[in-house]
């Protein structure tokens, strides 16, 4: 028998409501991660980050949203000495969005349309490894 893996909860950035009705479920099933709030802006984000600081054991984050960026979002959290592990997910996966990124304290960044799977995967065991920018 396997040894179960911890089960986890995730704070979603992501303004999009298909993605974000789609990719809720998704984590449930496939990464054992329950997303136990959301927001489709930076003000909203970082509010509900500061007013919930122990309901998630990481963040999910969009770089483009309704309100603000994901950047915008980063840059905050790192301002406020904030820990909570940060994961992106973007369209816009560029090597200076990495890199940007990776400067602003996020522990992974993958592409929503080529790396999904490895995402998930992520999502389920790599938060435990800290390590380089994937």
């Amino acid at each position: 028998m396997e040894p179960l893996m911890p089960h986890r909860h995730a704070f979603l950035v992501e303004d999009n409501p298909t993605i974000r009705d789609n990719l809720i479920p998704s984590l449930a099933e496939m990464s054992d991660v329950d997303v136990v709030g959301t927001a489709e802006g930076e003000t909203e984000a970082v509010a509900w980050l500061m007013l919930h600081p122990a309901a998630a054991d990481f963040v999910i984050l969009d770089l483009f949203l309704a309100q603000g960026s994901g950047i915008g979002v980063l840059k905050q959290l790192q301002a406020l000495d904030f820990n909570l592990p940060v994961v992106v997910l973007t369209n816009y996966a560029t090597d200076d969005v990495r890199q940007r990124c990776a400067a602003l304290g996020a522990r992974a960044l993958f592409d929503k349309s080529e790396q999904i799977e490895e995402f998930f995967i992520f999502c389920e065991n790599g938060l435990q490894n800290p390590g380089s920018l994937h």
